[in-house]
């Protein structure tokens, strides 16, 4: 198991994992629908089935790409850790699996669920045709809240629509960002990305646009629901740790990227979940 967990990076399920919480205990807090744990259960079971999927997937199709690139030389399939056919039999479980527990969810989840895996695998695939790989990536991961917020409630609504499109332009600006590493690369093997597109400086640009945007995502739920102070001081954090990656690379320099994309946006993600469940918590008691 410890070899197919560096395949498919566990750690990096904190990114979504978080705003899923977000989705779930929105859909308990302002509805009728009961608090189960089994249902909890099924939801964070959908998570890192699907992030299983989407990573091995990733790490299967571009095997021959990372076998080229001194950056990716060493993961797991091109090191011959683990084989081409075991990853894509990984991925093959986890997409059975994700389906499996979505049907003892709710209908609605069960029929959305092959929609959900074709965002999430499709990735994949365009960084051999598009730029906007990226927000691709944003997108799959975007399904967290919702799709959680479905679980509870069956149907959709615009507060969870709201954590989608930060996680959305969140991650599609931290994704622009991490890839500056392989400008050089993607365009010397003809592979699509903003910052082989635009260049450094403008890719920066353009992930700016995309975190401001991501920030008045977490903003526009005041307008909608009971929140109160605590949630405000997570609105603060995640902004602030926007701003601090953005302080960490510079065109000029891009050696701290992998701190600005693991470190810290795994801060923005947990610490805000965290403020969004206490502020449920507080005025669930109150």
């Amino acid at each position: 198991m410890k070899k197919y967990f560096s395949l498919v990076l566990f750690a990096h399920s904190i990114f979504a994992m978080p705003f899923a919480m977000i989705g779930f205990f929105l859909g308990v807090t302002t509805t009728q629908n009961p608090f189960h744990w089994y249902l909890l259960v099924l939801v964070i079971l959908c998570m890192v089935f699907a992030r299983n999927a989407a990573m091995a997937f990733n790490r299967y199709l571009d095997r021959n790409i990372d076998a080229q690139n001194p950056r990716t030389q060493m993961r797991d399939i091109p090191a011959g850790r683990v084989s081409a056919n075991e990853a894509l039999l990984f991925v093959i479980i986890n997409c059975v699996l994700f389906i499996a527990a979505t049907f003892f969810i709710n209908k609605l989840c069960f029929y959305l669920s092959p929609v959900a895996l074709f965002v999430v695998l499709f990735y994949s695939y365009t960084k051999r045709f598009t730029a906007l790989c990226h927000l691709v990536l944003g997108l799959g991961l975007s399904l967290a809240p919702i799709g959680a917020y479905i679980a509870v409630t069956g149907q959709f609504n615009i507060v969870p629509l709201f954590y989608s499109f930060a996680v959305l332009f969140w991650v599609s600006g931290f994704d622009i960002i991490y890839a500056l590493q392989d400008e050089d690369f993607d365009r010397e093997q003809k592979l699509h990305s903003i910052p082989a597109a635009l260049g450094i400086k403008n890719a920066l640009n353009l992930s700016v646009v995309l975190h401001i945007l991501s920030a008045a995502c977490v903003i526009m739920p005041l307008f909608y629901a009971e929140l109160s102070w605590v949630y405000d001081i997570g609105i603060v954090f995640f902004c602030a740790m926007l701003i601090y990656q953005h302080l960490l690379v510079k065109p000029t320099d891009i050696s701290k990227v992998d701190r600005a994309f693991a470190t810290t946006n795994g801060f923005a993600s947990v610490i805000f979940a965290l403020c969004f469940l206490l502020d449920t918590f507080l005025r669930t008691r109150s």
